[in-house]
């Protein structure tokens, strides 16, 4: 299967911190990969450059086979990282016909882009309601529903559980898998191991900015691997520097 995302020796720090660091990442169409770390790990820098939000300060990211900062297919890609895109005074119709058109779907092709994802997230009983007006779990749902109205071939979700009830994060799961399952390459970054897992067909662990390994999906007491995974790491870093 071809890579709908590559990134090469990317570095990209902001002042004195490395958030970054030579680090290579590569996601085929039809695989999903969890991006699992601590808090300032990275993973949120990582989605933005990938997304063409900031830009390394070195290496390569490649989407869809071309770089970013050239002529990327951005109306193949969807995206939800750190806020879901919702205007507070559209109604979610609006909300989600305006990214169906953002992301190239013909105007033809909208209203039935809009119906088919207000289904799979079961918002039909708010499509008139002002985006404003919903609860927080609602907007996510909102959120993650325009970044999947124009069935992207990449999809980067950045904590896409946030503030997700229990019945929602189940559909989140049945997307992912979905979208997949289509042939779209997923990217997602969660602090739920146990719940990645469930959709994940490979874990990369990032801290302190660098790759520092992968988790079997399919393994057992993922948590305790991941948290020693982590501190050898931090071991590794400290020895570094008494040397």
């Amino acid at each position: 299967m071809p890579d709908v995302l590559r990134c090469e020796a990317v570095n990209r720090g902001f002042g004195d911190v490395a958030a970054v660091r030579d680090l290579d990442l590569y996601l085929q169409a039809g695989e999903v990969l969890a991006l699992v770390g601590l808090n300032g790990a990275g993973k949120t820098t990582l989605m933005r450059l990938v997304l063409g939000m900031v830009r390394a300060d070195s290496g390569e990211v490649e989407v869809l086979g071309a770089p970013v900062g050239g002529r990327v297919d951005w109306a193949g890609v969807g995206h939800m990282v750190e806020t879901p895109f919702a205007y507070p005074e559209l109604t979610v119709r609006e909300n989600l016909s305006a990214a169906a058109l953002l992301h190239g779907v013909p105007r033809s092709g909208v209203r039935s882009a809009v119906d088919e994802v207000l289904a799979r997230l079961r918002l039909e009983e708010y499509v008139d309601r002002r985006a404003g007006t919903l609860s927080l779990g609602n907007r996510q749902r909102v959120g993650l529903a325009s970044a999947m109205a124009h069935r992207p071939r990449l999809l980067v979700l950045d904590e896409p559980t946030n503030a997700l009830d229990p019945s929602g994060v189940v559909l989140l799961r049945e997307l992912v898998m979905g979208a997949a399952g289509e042939g779209a390459g997923v990217l997602v970054s969660s602090h739920h191991l146990d719940e990645v897992a469930r959709v994940a067909d490979r874990i990369t662990v990032i801290h302190a900015g660098r790759i520092i390994g992968e988790l079997d999906p399919h393994g057992t007491e993922l948590e305790r691997a991941f948290f020693a995974m982590v501190h050898q790491a931090d071991l590794a870093t400290e020895a570094g520097r008494a040397v």
